[in-house]
């Protein structure tokens, strides 16, 4: 019933997932969300440990775009200071913003792994296109109040996913440790 929710991988935080482990499963781009995935959704800034991933990631030649349902102007304010390219207003779960990705990158969908925090939006949107994917822990446990009614309904649906799926649970790495 919520398989469509359910996602490839559970890892606490996308700082664990490196290019070795991406390079294993033959996975040459990562898209993220941004919001509780890349950054809290309340300090656009981000952190060392945030620099220090996509700096690997770029030495390893992996590109990362943000898709994100955020507008423009928001994403904007953090992809700069990364050198990050986005897909804006990406209307996820739909797979528009996925399908605009795809493009971008010009690589099968096979080839790429989709990253987020919320099951409702990313791993269903990520699901709707075909694309693997890793749920995330939140960078933080506040979240913007238009995302409040998703986590409530999140956790009724993980709850169900978790006593269908016992193998599904967090680990330190898509390899499964």
């Amino acid at each position: 019933m919520f398989t469509k929710f359910k996602p490839t991988w559970m890892v606490e935080a996308i700082y664990q997932i490196t290019p070795e482990q991406l390079k294993k499963r033959n996975f040459k781009a990562v898209l993220t969300d941004l919001d509780n995935t890349l950054i809290a959704w309340n300090n656009p800034d981000g952190t060392a440990e945030l620099l220090g991933w996509i700096d690997e990631m770029k030495a390893a030649n992996i590109p990362v775009i943000v898709v994100s349902n955020n507008k423009a102007a928001r994403i904007e304010r953090v992809v700069e200071q990364l050198g990050l390219d986005y897909v804006a207003r990406s209307m996820k779960p739909l797979t528009k913003g996925f399908k605009e990705a795809e493009t971008k990158l010009n690589l099968p969908k096979e080839q790429i792994l989709m990253v987020g925090d919320q099951i409702m939006t990313d791993i269903r949107g990520a699901n709707a296109a075909k694309i693997q994917n890793v749920l995330v822990k939140p960078i933080v446990t506040t979240d913007a109040w238009n995302t409040k009614f998703n986590r409530l309904m999140e956790r009724q649906i993980m709850n169900y996913l978790l006593k269908k799926h016992p193998e599904m649970n967090w680990r330190n790495t898509i390899d499964g440790e």
